[in-house]
């Protein structure tokens, strides 16, 4: 082939190329989409350096889903004048991440712990992998990885289409919801339009998953098929229990003993949910106990008038708006905790 075919074929490549990649990009685009960023280990650790910041100024959040759905960055900051260092991770338990910050001794900051009691009380080795996953990405992040997370927020802050935990191969094979093979577990595919992460790691319900009642059923669905609706299968209790109330308790002494701060948070839940979360883990049993092992103070939403009565969409996080509602909330209560000084 001559030099000149060569060119000509690289040429011909290139603009199929560019043609595929607009043409993708708009398809999603036209579904209402807009960039967002895929909520893995490296922008997790993004985020982890920050635990640093001044106390005074800035708040560090540890829990799963639902703190990263109902607090709401903006309002937070122009309530408070204090940044947040989202570290939640969804359908994760936060001890792991609550002990490696007690074990960094350098980190002395305020602490606010969301308590999710099936995956917070919880054995299965599950809801600790993402945890794992990203403080050891944190930990053994090289010049080279840390490049590449600047340059892929660059292109995913443009782009709809990068990100993969959306739009890529994987996900959407995921998308076509084969049955499961016997003995082979997968994981089952959420709406898109559900959550969808921004750079500071809060995550929103988008207007077109509220107003479609076919999404909020897929996704009710896949809560029940998780067993969040489940009556029967009573929390954990005895020698395991205590075993975690005891790990935490550890984690949170060493945090208050470097002259940290430290809170329990358990933020709103409704309907199905919420009736089996009363019944599998009741309150006195559970959180009045880690409250009470811990020797530390909570903000339980049932206590107060002001969030008792939300309705989550799908049983499990707030809407946008009502994430607004709540943060305006949780910042009063804080504030009248002396967590930070009034304005």
């Amino acid at each position: 082939m001559q030099p000149n075919h060569f060119k000509k074929a690289s040429i011909l490549t290139l603009v199929l190329v560019i043609i595929f990649t607009c043409s993708w990009e708009l398809h999603w685009r036209n579904k209402g989409f807009t960039p967002t960023y895929n909520d893995d280990a490296s922008l997790w650790a993004l985020h982890r350096k920050d635990v640093y910041k001044p106390k005074d100024k800035t708040t560090v959040f540890i829990g799963s889903s639902r703190i990263k759905f109902d607090l709401d960055i903006k309002t937070w900051t122009a309530i408070t004048g204090e940044d947040i260092v989202q570290l939640s991770m969804v359908g994760t338990s936060p001890i792991k991440i609550l002990t490696d910050l007690a074990n960094d001794e350098k980190f002395k900051g305020k602490l606010v712990i969301d308590v999710t009691e099936q995956v917070f009380f919880s054995l299965f080795p599950y809801v600790n992998k993402s945890a794992i996953e990203g403080i050891d990405f944190y930990k053994k992040l090289t010049p080279s990885q840390k490049f590449g997370t600047f340059l892929n927020q660059g292109l995913e802050s443009k782009m709809v289409s990068l990100e993969e935990g959306k739009f890529g191969l994987n996900a959407l094979f995921t998308d076509l919801r084969v049955p499961n093979r016997p003995t082979v577990f997968s994981f089952p595919p959420f709406p898109k339009e559900f959550g969808l992460t921004m750079a500071s790691r809060q995550d929103y319900m988008m207007d077109e998953f509220m107003k479609d009642t076919a999404l909020v059923n897929w996704q009710t669905g896949i809560w029940a098929g998780f067993g969040m609706t489940d009556t029967t299968h009573k929390g954990i209790e005895g020698t395991p229990l205590q075993g975690i109330m005891d790990e935490v308790k550890t984690a949170v002494d060493k945090i208050k003993a470097r002259g940290g701060k430290v809170i329990f948070v358990r933020t709103p839940d409704s309907g199905p949910a919420a009736f089996a979360s009363e019944i599998t883990h009741p309150k006195a049993k559970y959180w009045d106990l880690l409250l009470a092992n811990t020797k530390t103070d909570g903000i339980h939403f049932k206590d107060y008038p002001e969030t008792s009565n939300f309705i989550c969409p799908e049983w499990s996080h707030l809407s946008p708006s009502d994430a607004i509602v709540y943060t305006t909330a949780l910042a009063k209560q804080l504030q009248d905790k002396n967590w930070f000084p009034k304005k």
